[in-house]
């Protein structure tokens, strides 16, 4: 559900207001759609050289060894979390495209003790939320989740939380601007 509009501090920036290594930027980005004119994009770019080393950075997590289904639902739980609703909105897409039903992408926002989880979601959303309220894991989480992904997966997951926990203080702070058709996270504005 989208809330109240609230203008943006930092706006995206429009194609005539684009310099060349802006649009060069802009251009390179290939998600599978026409996503190099989403609000996120052409709100970062404004600086680009942080730009640049951050898209290599994402993509290196969007693409890494962590199953996507799972990446999604640590992604999603971080957007509740840091209650960043352009996150949520995006990655609910894109959580559906990696697997998770409607009713599991509903369920994330209640959290770990939700009612239908698996012990290996549950886990998850526990890390997640674990991760944003001591920036560790303990040793019976890790122990848990070291069970089923190998080290550099285990590397990966706390990056995934990290890094979505920066994207959403970005998005937040700069108020960038849900991109049309996208729901933000339930009660809360952009």
């Amino acid at each position: 559900m989208r809330g109240p509009a609230v203008p943006p501090r930092v706006t995206p920036l429009a194609p005539d207001e684009r310099t060349d290594a802006q649009r060069e930027l802009l251009a390179k980005i290939d998600v599978g759609g026409p996503m190099g004119e989403a609000n996120i994009f052409t709100t970062l770019v404004r600086a680009p050289e942080v730009f640049r080393q951050w898209l290599r950075f994402g993509g290196a997590l969007l693409g890494g060894r962590l199953p996507a289904r799972d990446r999604e639902l640590l992604i999603l739980r971080t957007a509740v979390n840091c209650t960043a609703p352009y996150e949520w909105g995006q990655h609910t897409r894109i959580g559906s495209a990696a697997g998770l039903s409607d009713e599991e992408i509903r369920r994330v926002a209640e959290g770990p003790g939700a009612a239908g989880w698996g012990d290996a979601d549950r886990s998850l959303l526990a890390a997640a939320d674990e991760l944003h309220a001591t920036c560790t894991l303990g040793d019976e989480r890790f122990g848990e989740l070291a069970a089923r992904y190998d080290t550099g997966q285990m590397i990966e997951l706390a990056m995934v939380v990290g890094h979505y926990h920066l994207v959403a203080m970005a998005l937040n702070t700069l108020g960038v601007p849900l991109d049309e058709g996208l729901e933000g996270l339930p009660g809360h504005p952009r």
